[in-house]
C-alpha cells in the first residue's frame, strides 16, 4: 500500500453505519417537537410540539417511507435505513436555517417574518439540492430521474404550507365543501404562515430548479477525470465504498469489475500428508493480494483457502500489492480450484533439508527445500515494509530456481510496519535497492538449499482461533503455528491472521523461540536451549522461526490501519504463540512433502489502476470541498438575485 492508497483507506474511519430507519424517524419527530416549541406560538406547549411535528416532522416522515419505493420503481436502489437518516439530516438542515434566521429577524429591527419565511425557501430548495446529490450517488440515475425521489421531501412541506396558509383564496375560482376542507385550511395554521404569498411557491420551485443545474454541474466537474482515465464515474465508486462500510453490500465489486484487466497468476501448494497418506497440512499461495477491504474482492481469501483444506491450512501472504486485488468474491472460487488441482498432481518426497537464513541488505529470508522444491520466507524486519510488488516476487523466485531448485513458493512475511505513517509505508517496488536485496537473498537461499544434506522430515501443527475479532486485527483463522523438524534441526513457522504487524512483535516472538538477537538472526550462534528473551522470560527450543502475516483485509473494513499489535495486548500474543508451539510440539509425527504450481486467470485491479483510483478519490475529496463551496456561493448568489428581482 502506498501513501497515497494509505490516505483512501484511511477515510473509511469517518463511513458508519446507518441507524435503522424506525429510529431515524423516531428522533426526528422529536427534533421536530422541540423545533415547533421554539418556532411557533399558539399559547400551549403542547399544541406548539404538535404544530412543529406536523409541518416539520411530516414532510420528514414522508420522505422517509417514500423515497425508497419511489426510488426502487425508477430502477433506484436506495434502502429505507439510508433514505431516513438522509430525511433526518435533512430536517436537521431545515432547523438549523430557521433558528438561524429567527436570531437575525430577532436582533434587527428591519427584518421580520417575512425574512424568516425567505429562509425557510432557501432551506427548503438546499434540502432539494442535497437530496439530489445523494440520490444520484446511491442510485446512479440522471439528475431528471433522481429529482423525483429527491423532491419528496420538499414538496409535501411546500403542500402543508400551501393549503394551511391561504394560499388557495389566491387561486379560488370555484369548488365546494371539499376544496374548502381539503386545500384551504388557514384557520387552523399557525399565524406565523400568514406572510406566505402565492409567488413564494414560484420562488421556491425555481430556486430548486437553480440547485439542481447546480448539482449537476457539481457532478459534471469532478466525474470528467473519472471517466477521462478510468471509464467510469465517481458516482460508482462512491455508492459502492458507502454501501459496503455503511450497509455491508457488495456494489463495490461492480465498480471494480467495470475498471479490471484479466492477469494470469501462478497458485503453489506445499503439502504434507502422514505415513497413511491423510493430509497433515497445507500451505496454499495464490500470487495476487488479500484485497481491497472487507469481503471485498479477495479481502476474505485465506479464510476461503482454509476451508478447502484437508489439513490445517496455512494461507501466508504472496508477493503481490494492491494492483493484483481480486475485483470479486466470485474470483476467489477460481483460485481455490486452481490451489485444488495443484494439489492432485503434487509428488511428494519424504526428506527435507534443514532451514537456513541468509541476509541481503535489508531483507532476510528463511529457506527450507523438501525434495527439489523450495519454501522461502522473506521479511525485512526490524525495518518497515508493506507489500513487495508482483514483478520482484517473480524475480526472486527465478533467481532461487536458478540456483537448483525446481519449484518455489516465495512468501512475503509481511510482519513490520509502521501502519499509514511515512511517504511510501515501505512498498517494495521494481528497480528499488530492496528488491535487489530480495532477489539477491533468495538466490543465496537456493545455492545453500541445493547443496544441503537432506533428512527425514517431522512435522506438528496446531491452531487457535482465539478470541479476538477483525476489530482487534485479528481475522477468522486466528494464530496458526507448524513445527518441521529434519533430523536434530527445528523451524518454527508462525501463521497470524491480520494485516502486518506492529514493529518489535515479531522480533519479540522470533527472540522468544529461538534465543537468537536481531543481530544473530543471518548467521549468528544461538545462546543455547537455556536462552532467555529480551524479556527475560525462558524461550522454546528453535533453531529457526518466523512469524508471517495472512494480510486479510477483513480487518480493514473500518479501520485503515489495523495492525497486529495495535489493538491486542502483545504479551496475550506471544502466550498464544507459546502454547501453540509447545502443542505443536507436542504433534510431532513423520510426514511426506510435495509441492506443485497452476497457473490461475483471474480478473484483478491492474497495473496502476489503484494507484490511480486512489489519486483521482484523493482529489476529489481535496478539491471537492472548495469546488462545493464555489457552486453553493454561486447559487446563493442566484437565489438573493431572484429575492431581489421579485421583490422590487
Amino acid at each position: 500500500m502506498t501513501a497515497t492508497q494509505g490516505d483512501l483507506a484511511s477515510l473509511s474511519r469517518y463511513i458508519f453505519r446507518a441507524p435503522r430507519w424506525y429510529a431515524s424517524v423516531t428522533f426526528a419527530l422529536l427534533i421536530a417537537a422541540v423545533a415547533g416549541v421554539g418556532a411557533f406560538d399558539a399559547g400551549f406547549v403542547l399544541e406548539d410540539a404538535w404544530q412543529g411535528v406536523f409541518f416539520i416532522g411530516v414532510p420528514t416522515v414522508v420522505a422517509s417511507l417514500l423515497t425508497t419505493p419511489v426510488d426502487r420503481r425508477l430502477g433506484g436502489q436506495l434502502t429505507y435505513n439510508r433514505s431516513s437518516l438522509l430525511a433526518l439530516t435533512c430536517e436537521a438542515i431545515i432547523v438549523a436555517i430557521m433558528a438561524a434566521a429567527g436570531a437575525v429577524a430577532v436582533l434587527s429591527r428591519q427584518l421580520g417574518q417575512q425574512f424568516v419565511f425567505d429562509a425557510l425557501i432557501v432551506g427548503m430548495a438546499s434540502v432539494f439540492a442535497l437530496r439530489l446529490l445523494v440520490v444520484m450517488a446511491v442510485s446512479g440515475k440522471s439528475v431528471l430521474v433522481a429529482a423525483i425521489p429527491a423532491s419528496l421531501q420538499t414538496g409535501t412541506a411546500a403542500v402543508l404550507f400551501f393549503i394551511y396558509s391561504g394560499t388557495m383564496k389566491y387561486l379560488y375560482v370555484g369548488g365546494g365543501p371539499i376544496i374548502d376542507v381539503f386545500f384551504n385550511r388557514v384557520e387552523e395554521a399557525p399565524r406565523a404562515l400568514n406572510v406566505v404569498e402565492a409567488q413564494d411557491f414560484a420562488l421556491l420551485g425555481l430556486i430548486c430548479l437553480v440547485y439542481g443545474l447546480a448539482v449537476w454541474a457539481f457532478v459534471k466537474f469532478i466525474d470528467r477525470p473519472w471517466k477521462r482515465s478510468l471509464g467510469v464515474s465517481v458516482l460508482d465508486f462512491l455508492r459502492g465504498f458507502i454501501g459496503h462500510i455503511a450497509e455491508g453490500t457488495n456494489e463495490l465489486e461492480d465498480f471494480f469489475e467495470d475498471i479490471g484487466e484479466e492477469a494470469v497468476v501462478p497458485v503453489t501448494v506445499l503439502a504434507f500428508r502422514r505415513e497413511d497418506g491423510t493430509e497433515k497440512a497445507r500451505f496454499v499461495l495464490p500470487m495476487i493480494h488479500p484485497g481491497p477491504m472487507g469481503e471485498i474482492g479477495g479481502g476474505n481469501l485465506p479464510k476461503r483457502v482454509a476451508q478447502s483444506a484437508e489439513g490445517v491450512a496455512f494461507p501466508p501472504h504472496a508477493t503481490a500489492g494492491h494492483d493484483f486485488n481480486l475485483v470479486t468474491e466470485r474470483e476467489v472460487e477460481t483460485l481455490v480450484e486452481t490451489a485444488a488441482s495443484a494439489f492432485e498432481d503434487i509428488e511428494y518426497h519424504d526428506t527435507g533439508t534443514p532451514a537456513v537464513r541468509v541476509q541481503e541488505g535489508e531483507a532476510k529470508m528463511v529457506g527450507q527445500a523438501f525434495g527439489d522444491d523450495a519454501l522461502l520466507v522473506a521479511t525485512y524486519s526490524p525495518e518497515f515494509a508493506d507489500d513487495v510488488e508482483y514483478a520482484v516476487g517473480l524475480s526472486a523466485a527465478a533467481e532461487a530456481r536458478s540456483a537448483g531448485v525446481e519449484d518455489v513458493m516465495l512468501v512475503d512475511a509481511h510482519n513490520c510496519n509502521n501502519g499509514l505513517e511515512g511517504p511510501d509505508l515501505g512498498h517494495v517496488y521494481p528497480g528499488s535497492e530492496r528488491s535487489f536485496d530480495m532477489m539477491q537473498a533468495a538466490g543465496e537461499a537456493g545455492d545453500r538449499l541445493a547443496e544441503s544434506d537432506q533428512a527425514p522430515i517431522r512435522m506438528g501443527v496446531a491452531w487457535d482461533e482465539t478470541d479476538w475479532e477483525p476489530l482487534d486485527g485479528i481475522g477468522p483463522l486466528g494464530v496458526r503455528v507448524s513445527v518441521l523438524e529434519v533430523g536434530d534441526h527445528r523451524t518454527v513457522y508462525v501463521l497470524v491472521d491480520g494485516n502486518n504487524m506492529e514493529p518489535g512483535l515479531r522480533d519479540r516472538i522470533v527472540a522468544r523461540l529461538t534465543g537468537k538477537s536481531a543481530s544473530e538472526e543471518s548467521g549468528g550462534a544461538t545462546t543455547g536451549s537455556n536462552a532467555v528473551a529480551a524479556d527475560g522470560a525462558p524461550t522454546l527450543t528453535a533453531d529457526e522461526a518466523e512469524v508471517m502475516t495472512t494480510d486479510t483485509h477483513v480487518v480493514n473494513q473500518v479501520e485503515a490501519s489495523n495492525q497486529v499489535g495495535e489493538a491486542i495486548d502483545r504479551d496475550e500474543l506471544v502466550a498464544v504463540v507459546d502454547r501453540l508451539v509447545a502443542e505443536a510440539v507436542g504433534d510431532l509425527e513423520p510426514v511426506e512433502a510435495g509441492m506443485a504450481s497452476e497457473r490461475a486467470e483471474v480478473t484483478v485491479f491492474g497495473n496502476d489502476r489503484t494507484e490511480t483510483l486512489a489519486s483521482h478519490a484523493n482529489a476529489v475529496i481535496s478539491m471537492g470541498a472548495a469546488l462545493a463551496a464555489t457552486v453553493v456561493l454561486a447559487a446563493m448568489a442566484v437565489s438573493l438575485l431572484i429575492f431581489f428581482l421579485a421583490s422590487s
